[in-house]
């Protein structure tokens, strides 16, 4: 497998997973603690890794959110606390989900090994988010915990990257997340007020964003040997079918080894 087939094939399970830990009833119950909304902590606990910044700066890292919505969990959160606080609290609530839900996986180890190389080869450049999660110690060493803390850092990644495509492309990220598959519901999810512009065009603009990004993230994934590509590939689909509770099932469509 080529390292952008490798880059392709596992965007889907770093983008579940990189993100089910903030899904958590663990994870909400810290933002209570912490005397903020969920909506804050989710926003300044993304973006906190930035430091003290201001929302229009934390808006344009993000990309896809609506610069409004930003400003409310952002200016909201930073009424009682600072950002890279927050940030630090979301990073151990990433570990603890990782020790609850990773610590059992066969190849745990090996997972947050490759992840953290594929990680430190990635070029950050044009992604300050992910350059400053990628800058922050992690609170907790187990291999579960380094395996959920590479999932989040490879998603920022990922994420960085989309934003990257899509403005390249010509497109606004309001009108990616309006092709994308949830369409305005995904829009209005994001903060972003209807009525929104026509989409028909866009949709080819998109799927071409969405190639160039793998492309993008492929520089990190040149770091693994051949085969070790199709390993990680396995080790992630084994790691979202336990988080799911179902068996795990190789996807056919999945390009063979190589």
């Amino acid at each position: 497998m080529t390292p952008e087939q490798v880059a392709a094939a596992s965007k889907p399970f770093v983008l579940e997973l990189g993100e089910a830990f903030t899904r958590c009833p663990g994870t909400l119950r810290r933002a209570r603690l912490l005397g903020i909304s969920g909506w804050a902590f989710y926003i300044t606990g993304r973006a906190g890794a930035l430091g003290d910044v201001r929302a229009p700066t934390v808006a344009a890292a993000l990309g896809f959110i609506a610069p409004d919505a930003v400003a409310d969990g952002w200016d909201g959160a930073a009424r009682v606390i600072r950002p890279l606080e927050v940030a630090a609290a979301n990073l151990a609530e990433c570990c603890r989900w990782g020790d609850e839900h990773l610590a059992a996986l066969p190849g745990v180890h090996r997972l947050g090994g490759l992840l953290r190389r594929v990680v430190d080869a990635a070029d950050a450049s044009g992604m300050p988010l992910f350059a400053a999660w990628r800058a922050m110690p992690p609170p907790e060493d187990s291999p579960a915990a380094r395996a959920a803390v590479g999932l989040l850092l490879l998603r920022e990644h990922f994420a960085g990257a989309y934003l990257m495509a899509v403005r390249a492309g010509g497109m606004t990220p309001l009108e990616a997340v309006l092709a994308g598959p949830e369409g305005e519901a995904g829009a209005l999810a994001c903060g972003w007020p209807p009525p929104y512009p026509r989409v028909g065009p866009l949709v080819r603009r998109r799927l071409w964003a969405e190639a160039m990004t793998d492309r993008l993230v492929a520089t990190g994934f040149r770091v693994l040997a051949p085969g070790e590509g199709a390993e990680l590939l396995d080790l992630l689909a084994t790691a979202r079918a336990q988080v799911q509770g179902r068996p795990t099932q190789r996807d056919p469509d999945r390009p063979g080894r190589g």
